[in-house]
């Protein structure tokens, strides 16, 4: 990163630190060298795709899909890693894959592998305000919610205690007229 100067405040915001040119940058597009020159390797050409924008790379078959998005620099937003979730679904060739999990298929030669990502969402709109009247309205109805919850919760769990001492009462009694048999039994012998 490289400091900015600026002579002129009158233009606005000019932020301090600029993203310096990688060499990829500086070099150019996979499109406009070639992917020799790169030092991809791989005999399989895998296209990802999401919305209009389109990254290309190199794979071999087996090679996991998810090393081969990160080569070509593409984003794909990962759950679990697992393959369980499935917030990184992909279409490849009509099927839905995990590329969290997915490797690259053997392909015919020449023939490339699209991969169709799914758009990511963009970020939450925020009212920019911390305390504003919808989040009072919403914090009160979330806490209104708990409340009606919590005196549900209550009345279940009471109808359980009754039963329980209840029970137990019943226990307690069974107890005393086995110890009083038990002492009338002893003071009669």
């Amino acid at each position: 990163l490289r400091a900015v100067q600026s002579s002129d405040k009158s233009k606005g915001y000019v932020p301090k630190w600029t993203k310096k040119n990688t060499l990829a940058d500086e070099q150019g597009s996979i499109n406009d060298i070639g992917f020799e020159n790169v030092g991809l390797k791989g005999t399989i050409p895998v296209v990802f795709r999401q919305g209009n924008e389109t990254k290309t790379s190199m794979a071999w078959a087996g090679q996991p899909l998810r090393d081969v998005a990160t080569q070509a620099g593409q984003f794909i937003k990962y759950g679990c890693g697992k393959g369980d979730c499935g917030t990184c679904e992909c279409m490849v060739g009509g099927k839905w894959v995990r590329p969290c999990v997915a490797t690259v298929p053997a392909t015919a030669a020449g023939e490339e592998l699209v991969v169709q990502v799914k758009a990511v969402k963009s970020k939450s709109k925020s009212s920019g305000k911390f305390f504003s009247i919808r989040s009072f309205i919403m914090g009160f109805w979330n806490n209104l919610l708990g409340m009606i919850g919590f005196v549900k919760f209550r009345r279940a769990a009471k109808k359980n205690w009754e039963e329980r001492k209840s029970y137990e009462d019943l226990i307690a009694q069974k107890t005393l007229e086995k110890k009083m048999k038990r002492a009338n039994g002893e003071s009669a012998a």
